[in-house]
């Protein structure tokens, strides 16, 4: 993402919860991307500015939302879970199911975007596909986001020791060597 005068920061290690807030933005902007350019450029041939925004896109979510992912299922979410020994925090419980249904939506988008780009076009059938699929995906992202900000983070920053978010941040550092 290109860089804003006068735009807050990205947050740091020191502050896992706001790392995974500033990620969903970047999911966010190029996940507008995805469904943008599927839109506009139905029926033709990508310019080299969409090109190179998709291809963009798409980097980002084979990498940064890949370990987005592995954030939260594996540092975040099975520490909230044995905060919660007795009382499952139900919000969770559907989280890890969407995680799949979103990478297997990428893997179906990023296989038709890269076609398009190598081919130069898609067939009428495979652009209603895309813009099927990404549309779910921003639907899934809404939903999905919006749990997180308004119920899982808070309650995270709320119940977690300052320790283990420190023990959170280093891990996020480590997956980011």
């Amino acid at each position: 993402m290109a860089i804003m005068i006068g735009a807050k920061p990205d947050c740091g290690f020191d502050d896992p919860i706001g790392m995974l807030k500033d990620c969903h933005r970047r999911i966010e902007h190029f996940l507008h991307v995805l469904c943008v350019v599927v839109e506009r450029a139905a029926g033709r041939a990508m310019t080299d500015e969409e090109t190179a925004a998709i291809q963009s896109a798409l980097a980002y979510f084979r990498t940064g939302g890949q370990r987005h992912m592995a954030d939260e299922e594996e540092s975040l979410f099975p520490r909230l879970l044995a905060e919660f020994r007795a009382e499952r925090l139900k919000e969770l419980s559907g989280l890890e199911s969407e995680h799949q249904e979103a990478y297997d939506l990428h893997a179906a988008a990023d296989a038709l975007y890269t076609a398009w780009i190598e081919f130069g076009s898609l067939v009428p059938d495979d652009i209603h596909r895309l813009l099927l699929i990404t549309r779910q995906l921003k639907y899934l992202y809404e939903e999905h986001i919006g749990v997180e900000e308004k119920i899982v983070f808070p309650r995270a920053a709320e119940i977690l020791d300052s320790e283990t978010i420190a023990a959170i941040g280093r891990e996020f550092r480590a997956r980011r060597e």
